[in-house]
């Protein structure tokens, strides 16, 4: 009894001369309650308390790891009292949205781990500020952090949800979900022009699951909602997509396979196989293809210009990843078709050059993979 009494004593002492801190952030760091985060925002500041007229302490920057002392919410703002890791160990509140708790971290970690040994198939950038997420849905629990507009990933895979009835700009805090503001007169006119069959894009919602740089975010890896998001088709090949056929997947021929997919920065134009879609909805046992044609663009360096150096003459049904292995001109690109028994088969096609002239050698078969004429 009096041991217990003791430490009730020494924990309400130290409290007292905390210098500002309150008693109850000296007991949640004796008894072990603090936790890691990592700063996720460019840069965020930690201030003498969370209340408005409060001062800044410490600038810190991405990356930069904090312990979490405590947490709370002020006019429904969530702060974490934090200590930081400079000469001084700082402490201070900085506002929960500017960081990202080791947690969290560890699960978005995860994800990235699932494609860790596989190319990203296309790259992407936000046209408005959108939450990262740890799955497709709107869930208020999933929310990861909220990237900023304009950023920049790599697209590993993505999926197609059912339509839902929320706002164009996944950018609510966490804890709440922001509803469509469509009216139902935009509803009606929308049923109007749905005459002509079932759309890929009335149907669905894309999510995309992406892959950050470091520089971008500590967060490796997570989800993000299809409707801010820009594909960065290259500019060189971008001309060459069709209005009822888009490029969904890219990836160069004449590279390493080291190189990233978006290749915008290079000068040079080059040899690319491309996996487009349609907008029609071809759903079989509920599953849409992620990509319904094949086409392999190459350059000729002598006229300047591209040409088509093999494509599916009818529509396909495949799915990711688009895998391209080897190396100069020995190349040989792989995908998922589904073939005429509905069995999911990788077919290979083999890429060489003939007097300078890009050719593709399709898997023999390749005309039971292909339903009908374009």
């Amino acid at each position: 009894m009096r041991s217990k009494v003791f430490l009730l004593v020494a924990i309400f002492g130290l409290g007292s001369f905390a210098g500002g801190c309150g008693w109850l952030d000296s007991v949640s760091t004796i008894v072990g309650m603090s936790d890691t985060a990592t700063v996720i925002a460019k840069t965020a500041q930690i201030r003498t308390s969370y209340a408005v007229v409060a001062a800044d302490l410490l600038e810190v920057k991405r990356g930069d790891r904090l312990d979490i002392l405590d947490q709370t919410e002020f006019e429904k703002v969530a702060w974490y009292r934090v200590r930081a890791h400079d000469d001084a160990k700082t402490e201070g509140w900085i506002e929960a949205q500017n960081v990202i708790t080791n947690d969290v971290l560890e699960k978005s970690k995860k994800l990235a781990d699932q494609y860790k040994d596989q190319p990203p198939q296309a790259s992407g950038q936000l046209r408005a500020a959108s939450n990262l997420r740890l799955a497709p849905d709107m869930s208020p629990e999933n929310i990861l952090f909220k990237l900023a507009n304009g950023s920049t990933f790599e697209i590993m895979d993505w999926k197609f949800v059912p339509k839902q009835d929320v706002s164009d700009v996944d950018d609510a805090s966490n804890g709440e979900q922001k509803q469509s503001k469509k009216s139902k007169n935009e509803d009606i006119e929308a049923a109007k022009e749905g005459d002509d069959g079932d759309k890929l894009d009335d149907k669905y919602d894309m999510w995309y699951e992406v892959r950050l740089d470091p520089s971008v975010s500590p967060a490796p890896a997570g989800w993000v909602f299809g409707r801010q998001v820009d594909l960065k088709v290259p500019g060189e090949i971008s001309f060459f997509q069709q209005n009822n056929r888009k490029f969904v997947t890219w990836q160069r021929l004449d590279t390493d396979s080291s190189d990233k997919v978006d290749t915008n920065a290079k000068k040079t134009p080059g040899s690319w196989v491309i996996l487009s879609r349609t907008n029609a909805v071809k759903a079989i046992d509920g599953i849409e293809p992620d990509f319904d044609g094949i086409l392999v663009l190459a350059f000729d360096q002598y006229d300047q210009s591209y040409y088509t150096a093999w494509r599916t003459t009818g529509d396909v049904w495949g799915l990711l990843p688009l895998k391209v292995e080897g190396q100069g001109d020995n190349k040989a690109f792989t995908v998922q078709l589904r073939g005429p028994d509905g069995k999911m088969v990788d077919k290979r096609f083999v890429v060489f050059r003939d007097k300078n002239r890009l050719k593709i050698t399709p898997p023999e078969d390749i005309a039971q993979f292909q339903t009908k004429d374009k």
